[in-house]
């Protein structure tokens, strides 16, 4: 399992200052949150808060994907 998971937001209704749709979002490992249908992600503020999971389709991404997208300059 890789230790960087995904995920794109399809729905930003009522978080639209936080989300982007169709914008990959890293998800950070949240046991709790999950157990309450949530998920953590690092939102357009740069810190990770907890937004409703069903707002996310979780994605995989490749290795080499993964490895461009913490070195793409911002």
């Amino acid at each position: 399992m890789n230790k960087h998971e995904f995920a794109i937001c399809i729905n930003n209704r009522g978080y639209e200052v936080s989300l982007e749709t169709r914008k990959l979002y890293e998800i950070l490992a949240d046991a709790d949150a999950a157990k309450h249908h949530q998920i953590r992600v690092i939102d357009e503020s740069g810190e990770d808060y907890l937004y409703p999971a069903s707002l996310f389709d979780r994605i995989t991404l490749p290795a080499q994907v993964i490895e461009h997208v913490f070195h793409a300059q911002v």
